[in-house]
């Protein structure tokens, strides 16, 4: 397991080299160059000139490149130029909780609602509850997030009152900061006022961010377990009269889950990278709306930052995929 690993992180030298390399070329292909986004409408051919030798884009490529290079090994990528927010790096860690904390809570919904009920879709093909998960996971796919995310926000949060309808934390409300995340950091400090405000405030943009990996959860898992449980070997430990719950998880779970651990990662890594309608509709405060702001500011220094973030962790969340896909099926590990 530890030579599969290794072989993993050696792996993923090439994949961030090529990140690099991609961010670089897409930060020099911006409409009149990286000092246009910079000064924006501010833009003379003065101010241009002056942006252009302090960023060192007189220098040949190769020069500009090992720059590059070196300011994303010191996590270096300047100043955000929103009012208010500090360097990029510091904008990104402080933010990323939230963010963190919303994708795992609606991956947490997904799985532990989209894979029992996917998988007795399969066990009752035909039937009502099959025709109901599949045309539940159909519309899931369908309805945009924000039109969700503003039917339970009105619904739910305006016209019934029970839960919050923006933020992470009610106004005022004090608590100990230790990891950024409130639900953890409430939870070891035993602060349940907070703990249960901070539930509160996860449940409407959880549901709306889950509702797509549900639905994919569902359809994955109910084909998965349907084309499992057409297989020999399943057929054989029913023939030898093995027990139900035992050709369950031994024989249709474990095999089905593979292609679905795969899924659930891609999906994970896809949250990860920044929830941005689902925080811009409930102005949650993590990487998705401080994105979609840097986009409409033109802040160039923040969307090359949070590109390079979100990418690294994207590829390190396919690399736990990996992991766990070995110990589901030990046969990966000699590929």
């Amino acid at each position: 397991m530890l030579r599969f690993i290794v072989r993993r992180l050696l792996q993923l030298i090439p994949t961030l080299i090529g990140l690099s390399l991609l961010l670089f070329i897409w930060l020099r292909s911006l409409p009149g160059g990286p000092e246009a986004a910079l000064l924006g409408d501010r833009a003379t051919p003065e101010r241009m000139a002056a942006i252009r030798e302090q960023l060192g884009l007189n220098d040949s490529i190769w020069v500009q490149y090992g720059r590059f290079v070196k300011k994303l090994v010191q996590l270096d990528f300047g100043n955000s130029l929103q009012r208010g927010a500090g360097s990029v790096t510091e904008e990104f860690f402080r933010r990323f909780p939230a963010t963190v904390e919303l994708a795992l809570t609606a991956m947490l919904i997904a799985i532990v609602v989209g894979i029992p009920l996917g998988y007795l879709a399969a066990r009752r093909r035909g039937g009502f509850l099959d025709f109901g998960a599949v045309a539940g996971s159909l519309l899931g796919i369908c309805v945009p997030v924000f039109f969700l995310g503003f039917l339970l926000k009105v619904f739910f949060a305006e016209n019934l009152q029970m839960f919050p309808s923006a933020g992470r934390l009610t106004a005022g409300l004090e608590y100990n900061d230790i990891t950024g995340l409130l639900v953890f950091d409430s939870l070891i400090t035993g602060d349940f006022m907070v703990l249960s405000d901070a539930l509160a405030h996860l449940i409407l943009p959880g549901l709306t961010l889950a509702s797509i990996p549900l639905a994919i959860i569902v359809r994955m898992t109910r084909a998965s377990v349907l084309e499992v449980l057409g297989e020999d070997y399943v057929r054989t430990a029913e023939s030898k009269g093995l027990k139900a719950k035992t050709i369950r998880t031994r024989h249709v779970l474990r095999n089905a889950m593979l292609p679905v651990v795969t899924t659930i990662g891609l999906l994970t890594g896809g949250l990860l990278s920044g929830a941005v309608l689902t925080e811009t509709v409930f102005a949650f405060g993590g990487i998705g709306k401080f994105t979609a702001d840097a986009i409409a500011a033109r802040d160039y220094p923040t969307l090359n930052g949070f590109i390079m973030f979100i990418a690294v962790i994207y590829v390190l969340i396919n690399l736990l995929v990996d992991v766990a896909y070995s110990v589901l099926d030990p046969r990966v590990r000699v590929h």
